[in-house]
């Protein structure tokens, strides 16, 4: 029984995926520090340790074909970074032309995408650690090639990990999506408090601050299935993926306004048994997600079946009150007992997709959005070569910043002043408010890594314990570096004084990198505040009008899906996908807002309110595709797509106001529609009630979101900053 259970515990720690990096990293520092130290290179050590830590910051997943071709490229790229340094190092103008061109052109790579901006960003990294130990080269050759001689072991490390656990990344991936739908329904669950006069504002934020996050998972694991499509297991993989999109869009939904529904059940335990059932299938996802990490079936217990047959038991008490005051109410309420119910039943499904697969005839095609010919590739760079691109504006501000930084290290004679141009690369972000958090976490990293060093050095004098902790620290900071960054700053800081203290040099980098620390910080700060500065606020409004475009796209594929009847094919997904992803962009462009300076802010209260509205709106929609039925009753289709079309109208007014568009006269508010949707005849279908109902709780909203598409449109704006 112990080894059983030491077993279950070394398996709950292997598919923990950074635990898992983390072994990686362990293994590919011992192979480069035990082999120096056996043979006494100890130049050696810092330049191998440095490439691995490129390496594997470039690291992206992909194929065995993909990581190969990958490879391939970083080393190329750091090739060339390497070389230019070493070349151009003694010819100060030379070298300043190179960094600004380098840094500009490696950063304009991200065009491409994610795993091209990895690659950039670390090429030039590799580029300042050259810099690092530029002064104490000897030949042209040495360092470049120790430095991709320690990028390219990691790199076969990395290859032969893939080998052996090809599906660890899609594991991993997919668990993290459920992990996040379980915060998801925790916080839904939240607004089913049947308190009266409920606040339900703040609930909504946080839920679509969660569902950002559940949006992000369900990118980030569908870019790791596009390179594993069609192989073996991954495509019960691509059926799972396929489930977590149908429940993500089950959870997301708002079958009415939450306030109603606590003030007229209020003294029964209605709302509390919902609250229960979306608590416990939280439970549920979470053990999924844990199913998943460890490659293992997933056992679904009785709380979640128990829960949702209180729940019937309760409604059907309820009807049997025959509460005319009621009647409507209790119809939303089964709407809401069917879409859970439905979830409940894929969960239940979860180690049989194919059952799920079948019934709904999805198709199983991916939009498969990276590039992939030079001609594509070439076409993502030059769209993005104009001062409207944040890319383009990042890449001379970052330039900028690094050639102002060797500047001052010329002007100044700094021997080690390099870590300006280390601290501006990492803490120059694309944005105001990222560039402030790094900013915070980058000085006290440093801080603490210096203080926490003195002793060390004293402690661990021999090289032995030093080596030890060197790679301690590699680890450590590989470790921590997703989730503390202020933490893996430190460990960083620590490694790299263990590194220069093999050249002698430990304690005499101590105040010189805590000065360069803070002179890097200034300069990224100055670069973002005046060089071509990205506010959010003074793009919060095309964010808001494109969120507003892609949820009136969603809900025309809904309404075209009444008529014809439910297909799960692209064209839906796409728009799908595309109305939760600008929801999530709108969520992070307001948090981003609230780190920049008060001047630069609109009203946030607006801000959020609209963000509230606009989330509102996709869980209403997200309902009426949640239930796509065809409709036969040729009547309810004349009033669906009257209705359709009346707020398809107002949708793409709201969206030229957010843009600065003059509106002549924006489409008046039918008040005899809205009444007919308000009201249905009792012979009406389930599915008729229901779409109905939807679009009145969608064509409600549109008077408050003229108001605030008047008073976020960018021309406001301009004038409160120039007042």
């Amino acid at each position: 029984m112990q080894t059983k259970d030491l077993h279950v515990k070394f398996r709950k720690y292997w598919v923990n995926d950074r635990i898992n990096y983390s072994i990686r990293v362990l293994i590919a520092l011992v192979g480069v520090v035990l082999p120096c130290w056996y043979l006494g290179a100890n130049h050696a050590v810092t330049p191998l340790v440095l490439g691995i830590i490129a390496a594997a910051l470039a690291e992206s997943d992909d194929n065995l074909t993909g990581r190969i071709k990958g490879l391939t490229i970083t080393l190329i790229c750091f090739l060339i970074a390497s070389l230019s340094i070493e070349i151009l190092f003694d010819y100060p103008l030379l070298f300043a032309i190179g960094l600004f061109s380098s840094t500009f052109g490696f950063i304009m790579l991200g065009a491409m995408g994610p795993r091209y901006a990895n690659i950039a960003f670390a090429s030039l990294l590799l580029a300042v650690y050259t810099m690092l130990g530029a002064n104490s080269s000897t030949e042209l050759w040495y360092q470049p090639m120790l430095l991709l001689a320690g990028a390219c072991w990691y790199g076969i490390l990395s290859l032969l990990w893939h080998i052996l656990w090809p599906n660890q990344p899609v594991q991993q991936g997919l668990a993290n999506v459920f992990s996040e739908f379980g915060y998801y329904l925790d916080n839904k669950s939240k607004l089913f408090e049947p308190v009266v006069d409920l606040t339900s504002h703040p609930f909504r934020i946080q839920a679509a601050k969660q569902n950002a996050k559940v949006v992000n998972a369900l990118n980030a694991v569908k870019i790791t299935l596009l390179h594993r499509a069609g192989r073996g297991q991954s495509d019960k993989f691509l059926k799972i993926y396929f489930m977590a999109q149908d429940i993500h869009e089950r959870a997301s939904s708002s079958h009415y306004r939450y306030r109603e529904l606590a003030s007229a059940f209020q003294r029964s335990d209605v709302l509390f048994r919902f609250q229960r059932l979306l608590h416990v299938q939280a439970i549920a996802c979470h053990g999924i997600a844990d199913a998943l990490k460890q490659g293992k079936a997933y056992h679904h217990g009785t709380d979640c079946i128990n829960a949702l047959d209180e729940l019937q038991q309760s409604l059907n008490y309820l009807k049997q009150q025959n509460n005319p005051q009621w009647r409507l109410l209790l119809n939303q309420l089964d709407y809401l007992f069917n879409n859970l119910a439905t979830v409940e039943r894929q969960l239940q499904n979860i180690n049989n997709p194919d059952a799920e697969h079948i019934e709904q005839q999805i198709d199983t095609k991916l939009v498969d959005t990276e590039a992939h010919s030079v001609k594509e590739m070439w076409k993502r760079i030059s769209c993005q070569l104009n001062t409207d691109s944040m890319l383009f504006r990042h890449a001379i501000r970052l330039g900028t910043a690094l050639v102002i930084g060797y500047g001052v290290i010329q002007m100044l004679d700094l021997q080690r002043g390099y870590w300006i141009l280390l601290t501006t690369l990492f803490v120059c972000q694309p944005n105001y408010s990222a560039t402030r958090q790094k900013l915070v976490q980058r000085v006290i990293g440093t801080l603490g890594g210096l203080l926490a060093g003195i002793p060390l050095l004293y402690l661990f004098p021999g090289q032995e314990g030093q080596l030890v902790l060197m790679v301690l620290m590699g680890v450590l900071f590989f470790a921590f570096r997703t989730i503390k960054y202020d933490w893996a700053t430190a460990f960083i800081t620590l490694l790299v004084l263990f590194c220069f203290n093999q050249l002698g040099e430990g304690f005499a980098v101590i105040l010189p990198r805590l000065g360069d620390t803070l002179l890097g910080c200034l300069l990224a700060v100055l670069a973002v505040s005046f060089i071509l500065p990205d506010w959010e606020s003074k793009r919060l409004h095309k964010v808001m009008a494109e969120a507003t475009l892609a949820n009136k796209d969603y809900l025309a594929q809904i309404i075209a899906q009444y008529r014809i009847g439910k297909r799960d094919n692209m064209n839906y997904r796409i728009a799908r996908r595309e109305a939760h992803n600008k929801d999530a962009q709108l969520s992070t462009a307001i948090n981003n807002m609230l780190a920049e300076p008060d001047k630069y802010q609109i009203d946030t209260d607006k801000s959020f309110r609209f963000l509230t509205l606009n989330h509102a709106m996709l869980s209403y929609i997200s309902a009426l595709g949640a239930h796509r039925t065809q409709l036969q009753d040729n009547h309810t289709h004349q009033l669906v797509s009257e209705a359709h079309r009346i707020i398809h109208n107002h949708l793409e007014c709201i969206s030229l106001q957010l843009n600065g568009s003059l509106v002549e006269t924006s489409p008046s508010l039918d008040l005899n529609l809205e009444q007919r949707l308000g009201q249905w005849r009792d012979e009406d279908c389930t599915s008729a009630r229901m779409v109905l109902q939807q679009l009145h709780l969608i064509h409600c909203m549109l008077p408050e979101l003229h108001a605030l598409g008047d008073n976020l449109s960018p021309q406001i704006h301009t004038a409160i900053i120039n007042q």
